[in-house]
């Protein structure tokens, strides 16, 4: 799994690019994206990968699983499939990465349930609003040895602690607090500097909590967002953990609001190209 992936990043042509740089193409593109991005696929079931789908590319993985009335957020869904295409599309044209592509000319994102065999073929996993995520023993078992393999996990959008708490007492089950401590990553981390150089977490609001409050903090208790990690023995990342921020809105709404894309989506897809490199090469 992480020797194709890694093969599938080499040859990225743009070294450590600006930001300024990434908003010149994002500009000169953002016109046709709106058109040829299409709908955000209201209506589309999930439909669940399988070996088939699985052709040597990158593949957009995302965790379908189970909420927890008991959590804060909302479910797996959120954000798909316009942010899982959108970033693909953005890693295809920044990258030489090969993205995969149905008939129709879109990236083949793919939906993964936990328990599923063919987990191991992603190298990338998101899993979005996992204040509400629930894990079961099977399905922790399963996630740990993806991640003990070369797997690597983004879980998104997930504000206060309160999501917090509900979320670090499901990956315990996965990763014990014993063997594997939780960090904030330093802003000199790789991730922070695979091709773009981010210099700061950015917090990231939804676009209509934005235009509703002017505010970018969606919790009481959520004003400081956070880039953590659970490392294996070797620094290796294997779980990336954005708190109290967005990434996943700054990505399917970039045809959405000029102003929202100025604000908050070129840091985002600077920071999300950054992760998916980050998680091909490591």
């Amino acid at each position: 799994m992480k020797l194709r992936a890694m093969h599938l990043a080499r040859a990225v042509t743009i070294k450590r690019a600006s930001v300024v740089a990434l908003l010149l193409v994002f500009l000169a593109t953002s016109v046709l994206a709106q058109y040829r991005r299409g709908s955000r696929g209201a209506g589309r079931q999930m439909v669940e990968a399988v070996l088939a789908d699985y052709d040597g590319t990158f593949q957009f993985c995302r965790a379908a699983f189970r909420a927890s009335r008991e959590g804060d957020g909302g479910n797996w869904s959120v954000d798909s499939p316009q942010a899982d295409l959108n970033l693909s599309i953005r890693l295809s044209e920044l990258t030489k990465t090969a993205v995969g592509l149905t008939a129709e000319g879109e990236p083949n994102h793919l939906y993964v349930t936990l328990s599923n065999p063919v987990l191991f073929r992603c190298p990338f996993l998101m899993m979005t609003e996992v204040g509400s995520a629930y894990l079961d023993d099977q399905e922790s078992a399963h996630l740990r040895a993806y991640l003990q393999k070369g797997g690597f996990i983004w879980a998104d959008d997930f504000w206060g602690e309160y999501a917090w708490t509900f979320w670090e007492r499901q990956i315990r089950k996965v990763l014990p607090e014993g063997q594997y401590a939780i960090k904030d990553l330093r802003l000199d981390h790789p991730i922070f500097h695979m091709m773009m150089s981010v210099k700061d977490v950015p917090q990231i609001p939804s676009i209509g909590w934005w235009f509703d409050t002017g505010r970018t903090s969606e919790r009481r208790d959520s004003t400081e967002p956070h880039a953590r990690a659970i490392s294996d023995e070797r620094g290796r990342v294997m779980v990336l953990m954005t708190h109290n921020t967005d990434f996943g809105d700054s990505f399917e709404r970039e045809g959405d609001s000029r102003e929202y894309f100025l604000k908050f989506s070129i840091e985002g897809y600077a920071f999300g190209i950054n992760a998916l490199l980050y998680a091909m090469t490591h």
